[in-house]
C-alpha cells in the first residue's frame, strides 16, 4: 500500500472521520447518517474519542450531556423525529458511564430506533490491569461491563486492534441504516486502542451512501392479502410506528379513503391519520378508545401495519374476539409480520399500502359498517370534549383538563412527548393528533426519564418546532438533569410538569391488583410504616428553576392556559408547573391488561383482585 493511499490517524480519529462521511438516501433525498455525538468524558474516552472530537469539531458536532442514559434518550428522540434516516452517537467512559447506557440501549432496540453507542473499555493490551473501574472475571479475562450491552444491541463488537475497525464500522453502520434490523449498535473501544495510530486506507474516509430500501410486496402474498380483504365484512387496520418510519401516512389515507376501512392506532402509530379523518378511531387496546376496542372485538380481519402487537395493543390476547378473526400483517420485518399466525406482506409500509390500494380498486366496506364506526367516533369525540372541558376556569385543573388546555394552544407543527405514568393512557385515549410527528410516545419500553432528553433530540432534529415534554412528578425525579443541557445549548423546549404527589399510574394499578398502593406515595412515613397523609415538602418548580429554566406556575385552569401560551412563544427553555386535582373515574380502561395477581393471600384486597383476574383471563385467546 503506497503512502499516498493511507492516512495516519488514531483509531478514535479515524472513527470520527468515518462517521462524518456516512449518509442515508431514500426516495432520492440524502441525509447525513450521524448528525452529532453526545458525550460525557472520563478517563476511558477523554484522551481517545474526546481528543478526536476536538480535532474534528467542524466535521462532527458535539453535544454535552449530564447523564449517560439521558444522552441515549436524546439520540433516540432525534432519530424518531427524522424517521430513522439520521441518528446520533453517544460516547461514555468505562465503568458506570458505560453501564448507564444499558437502559437507553434497550429502549432503542425495543422501539426499532437507531443509536450508535461508543463506550470506553479496558486496555486491550492488559498493560494496566486491572485499571480503574475495570471488571475482573476469574475465568474470562476478556469480560467487560460492556458485555451487558450485548443482549440489548442489534450489533456489538469490541475493537481490540485498530484495523478491526475497518470491517466493524461498516457492519455497524449497515445495521443503523437498515429499517428491518436497526436498533442500538455498540462499538466498545478499549482505551489504548482509541489512542493507537494506524495507516488507514483513504477509501475508508470517502463519502458513503446507504440506500434505505423500500422492498415491494411479494406478488403471491399480495394476491392472498387482497383475497382476505375482499372477503372480510368487518376489517380493521391497526397502524403502528412503521407507518411513520416509512412516511406512509399519505398511502394509508389513500387506502382508507378508497376502501372505507377504519384505522385504530398503537401508541407509536397514533397520528397515522389526522384525528378528524372520518376513519380515524384513535388508540387501540388497554389504553384505547371505546370505539376502537368495540370494533376490535368484532373485527373479522385485523390488518396490522408496522406494528409489533405489544400486550397493550392486544389487551394481553383478550381483545380480538370474533370467532373467525384472521390477521394480515404488513411489516418490513418478517419477525413481526408472522405474529398471531397472520397472513403476511413482508415489505415497506408505503410500498405495501400503495400496492394494496391499487389491487383493491373498486372495493369498499359495507355502508352500514361505515355508519357504525362513524357513529362510535362521534360518541367518543363527545367523551374527549367532556374530559377537556373545565366548567370553572378558576378551579384547579384535572390531568385531562391539562391536556385540554394544551390541545387549545398547540398548532399542527408542535410535538408532544411522553413515555410513562398515567399520562400515556390519557394521551392515547384523548389526544387529537394533527400531524404525523405531533404525537411522540415512547411506549415500547415506557421509560421514566425519557421525555426531557428526547425533547432535546427532537428540537435538534427540527429547529424552530415547539416541543413539549409532558412529565409527572415521579418521572421528573428520575432524570431532570438534561435541563442543564437545554439551557447550555439554548434549546427552547417546553416542560409541562404535572404534580400529583406520587406515582398515580402505578398507584392505581397497585390498588387494582391487591397491592394496596404500597410504596407509591410521596408522603411522610411514620414509625409503623404508614404515611401521615402530608405531602413531602418537595418544590419541583424551584428545582427546575435552579437548573436554569424559566418557570411559570399555574394554579387554575385560566392560569394554565395563559402559561402554556406564554411558554409556546418563549425562546428559551420554559417550564409550566401545575398541581392537578384528583382525576375522575370516567376514563377507565376500555380493555384488559394482564398483570398477574397473587393466587393465594391472607389479605382480602389480594383475594378479591384474584377473582377479578380469573374472570378476565378467561377471555384470552391463542391466535393460531
Amino acid at each position: 500500500m503506497s503512502a499516498a493511499a493511507t492516512r495516519r490517524l488514531t483509531t478514535a480519529q479515524a472513527l470520527v472521520r468515518f462517521l462524518a462521511a456516512q449518509y442515508t438516501e431514500r426516495d432520492g433525498v440524502r441525509r447525513r447518517l450521524i448528525t452529532g455525538t453526545w458525550g460525557i468524558f472520563g478517563h476511558g474516552n477523554v484522551a481517545g474519542l474526546g481528543q478526536a472530537l476536538v480535532e474534528y469539531r467542524e466535521a462532527m458536532p458535539y453535544h454535552q450531556g449530564r447523564n449517560e442514559q439521558a444522552m441515549v434518550h436524546a439520540a433516540v428522540g432525534h432519530a424518531r423525529q427524522l424517521n430513522r434516516l439520521s441518528a446520533q452517537a453517544v460516547t461514555t467512559s468505562i465503568g458506570p458511564g458505560a453501564t448507564n447506557l444499558v437502559t437507553g440501549a434497550a429502549l432503542a432496540t425495543i422501539n426499532r430506533l437507531p443509536v450508535l453507542l461508543l463506550p470506553g473499555d479496558y486496555f486491550a493490551s492488559h498493560a494496566a490491569d486491572p485499571l480503574l473501574q475495570q471488571l475482573e472475571h476469574p475465568v474470562e479475562a476478556d469480560a467487560s461491563v460492556n458485555d451487558a450491552l450485548r443482549p440489548v444491541s442489534r450489533y456489538f463488537d469490541r475493537i481490540t486492534r485498530p484495523e478491526a475497525l475497518l470491517a466493524s464500522a461498516l457492519k455497524a453502520v449497515r445495521v443503523l441504516a437498515d429499517p428491518a434490523e436497526t436498533g442500538a449498535v455498540t462499538l466498545a473501544l478499549p482505551q489504548d486502542v482509541q489512542a493507537e495510530a494506524y495507516d488507514w486506507p483513504e477509501e475508508f474516509f470517502a463519502d458513503r451512501v446507504w440506500r434505505v430500501r423500500r422492498p415491494a410486496p411479494d406478488p403471491a402474498e399480495l394476491a392472498e392479502a387482497v383475497r382476505a380483504v375482499r372477503s372480510a365484512a368487518r376489517p380493521l387496520i391497526v397502524a403502528g410506528g412503521g407507518v411513520h418510519h416509512s412516511e406512509a401516512e399519505d398511502a394509508l389515507r389513500a387506502l382508507v379513503d378508497a376502501t372505507g376501512i377504519p384505522v385504530a392506532s398503537t401508541q407509536a402509530g397514533k397520528g397515522a391519520l389526522r384525528h378528524d379523518h372520518p376513519a380515524d378511531l384513535g388508540g387501540i387496546g388497554h389504553t384505547g378508545t371505546a370505539v376502537s376496542d368495540e370494533l376490535a372485538r368484532t373485527a373479522d380481519l385485523v390488518i396490522g401495519v408496522g406494528t409489533r402487537y405489544s400486550d397493550f395493543t392486544t389487551a394481553s390476547g383478550t381483545l380480538f374476539q370474533h370467532p373467525d378473526v384472521r390477521f394480515l400483517n404488513l411489516n418490513i420485518t418478517a419477525f413481526d409480520a408472522h405474529k398471531l399466525a397472520a397472513g403476511t406482506l413482508v415489505c415497506d409500509a408505503r410500498a405495501g399500502l400503495t400496492a394494496l390500494a391499487q389491487a383493491l380498486s373498486g372495493h369498499r366496506v359495507d355502508a352500514a359498517y361505515e355508519s357504525e364506526y362513524r357513529a362510535g367516533k362521534a360518541r367518543w369525540d363527545e367523551t374527549v370534549q367532556a374530559a377537556f372541558r373545565a366548567e370553572d376556569d378558576g378551579a384547579v385543573p384535572t390531568q385531562t383538563q391539562v391536556l385540554g388546555a394544551l390541545d387549545a394552544v398547540v398548532g399542527d407543527e408542535d410535538v408532544v412527548i411522553n413515555a410513562a405514568g398515567s399520562l400515556p393512557g390519557d394521551l392515547h385515549k384523548l389526544w387529537r393528533a394533527r400531524s404525523p410527528r405531533q404525537y411522540h410516545l415512547e411506549y415500547g419500553y415506557s421509560c421514566m426519564g425519557y421525555e426531557i432528553p428526547a425533547a432535546l433530540g427532537v428540537q435538534q432534529a427540527a429547529p424552530g418546532t415547539p416541543v413539549w415534554a409532558l412529565v409527572g412528578d415521579g418521572t421528573y425525579l428520575m432524570n431532570p438533569t438534561e435541563i442543564v443541557t437545554a439551557v447550555q445549548e439554548n434549546l427552547p423546549v417546553n416542560l409541562v410538569l404535572v404534580q400529583n404527589h406520587g406515582y398515580a399510574s402505578i398507584g392505581g394499578l397497585s390498588e387494582s391488583v391487591g397491592a394496596e398502593r404500597f410504596g407509591t406515595d410521596y408522603r411522610h412515613r411514620v414509625a409503623d410504616g404508614s404515611f401521615t397523609g402530608a405531602p413531602l415538602p418537595v418544590d419541583l418548580a424551584a428545582n427546575a428553576a435552579s437548573l436554569g429554566m424559566d418557570v411559570l406556575c399555574a394554579k387554575t385552569v385560566r392560569e394554565l392556559r395563559e402559561a402554556l401560551a406564554t411558554a409556546r412563544a418563549a425562546t428559551r427553555p420554559t417550564c409550566v408547573y401545575v398541581e392537578t386535582a384528583p382525576p375522575s373515574a370516567a376514563l377507565g380502561a376500555e380493555a384488559w391488561w394482564d398483570v398477574p395477581v397473587a393466587e393465594v393471600s391472607a389479605r382480602e384486597a389480594a383475594t378479591d383482585a384474584r377473582k377479578v383476574y380469573e374472570r378476565a383471563i378467561a377471555d384470552r385467546r391463542h391466535h393460531l
